[in-house]
């Protein structure tokens, strides 16, 4: 059975491990004035469009995901030729209409698919399944990246759904952000009252970073640190410590607004690439999607992996 991966563009994967895996992508589109660019995972159209646009007005942008119709025309033109089954992965539902959009495009997909599959030469049927990650960037890209293993490996079809729907809510999400101000602006510009001027003003004025931790649908901070080095440094212990006591997949995931080579110049990054070597994990780093920069601004950080419920400790 041929399987196919579906992702959209905010899940935070290294550019050739989509292109090696042939994962899909249900491009979300950003537009901030007349600057429009639809997010492939190309990191350097990414930070192109990050230093030309996004670092002075992202708070202002407008993210258009794929649409019902779009989603529909993308499996009916392509992907129910491709393939024979279809998980589409995406991100939280509690933060994006993606989710929904894949759902009720799904229900078309398998009325319509048929005749053309038939005229490809297939008379088998077509499965899709629309899972809802219940996490964000980088956290995102850890069911995706099971995803491919387990195809890899010959799971059957029933194993993979059981294991993704499986780990969707058990994905950690951690996250550090370098200017609350910019959360703040991008948050009222979209409605969105989680982030209070009053503590935007004290984490600034202070220097205080939250770390916000992204579980089941729901983010909420867990720990405040002075300084984003210092921050970013907790972070990365904690989840060396996750490692050493024994994930559920073999796989941490990070993304970064920015150039990788700052990623990597962080304090604590290279100690946790080791810990992850020594306990068989692979580590992915990736730029962040364009749709993670402009809601949370140039130069945060995030984290994903699979794991039991913990304390940030």
């Amino acid at each position: 059975m041929r399987i196919g991966i579906v992702v959209d563009s905010a899940c935070d994967l290294p550019q050739d491990f989509i292109t090696d895996h042939r994962i899909v992508l249900l491009p979300i589109t950003v537009r901030i004035g007349e600057a429009m660019l639809a997010d492939h995972r190309d990191e350097q159209a990414t930070l192109s469009f990050l230093h030309a646009h996004v670092a002075e007005h992202g708070a202002e942008a407008e993210t258009i995901p794929f649409n019902v119709q779009q989603i529909r025309d993308l499996f009916l033109q392509q992907l129910v030729i491709d393939y024979d089954h279809v998980f589409c992965m995406t991100i939280t539902r509690t933060r994006s209409p993606i989710h929904d959009s894949a759902l009720q495009a799904s229900f078309a997909i398998l009325n319509d698919y048929k005749p053309v599959r038939q005229a490809a030469g297939y008379n088998s049927p077509f499965a899709l399944r629309v899972i809802d990650t219940q996490n964000l960037f980088a956290a995102q890209a850890v069911t995706a990246v099971e995803a491919v293993r387990l195809r890899d490996s010959g799971a059957s079809v029933q194993q993979i759904r059981e294991r993704l729907e499986e780990l969707a809510g058990n994905v950690h999400g951690y996250m550090v952000t370098r200017d609350l101000y910019y959360m703040r602006a991008r948050a009222r510009h979209k409605g969105d009252r989680s982030v209070g001027l009053l503590s935007a003003a004290l984490g600034s004025a202070l220097d205080i970073k939250p770390i916000l931790h992204g579980y089941r649908g729901d983010t909420a901070p867990v720990a405040k640190i002075k300084g984003f080095d210092n921050a970013v440094a907790k972070l990365f212990e904690v989840v060396g410590k996750r490692v050493r006591h024994g994930l559920m997949t073999p796989t941490v995931c990070v993304s970064y607004g920015g150039e990788l080579d700052e990623l990597r110049a962080l304090p604590g990054y290279s100690r946790l690439q080791a810990i992850c070597e020594e306990n068989g994990v692979q580590l992915y780093a990736s730029v962040m999607s364009l749709t993670g920069m402009v809601n949370v601004g140039k130069g945060a950080v995030t984290v994903g992996f699979a794991d039991q419920p913990h304390r940030f400790e």
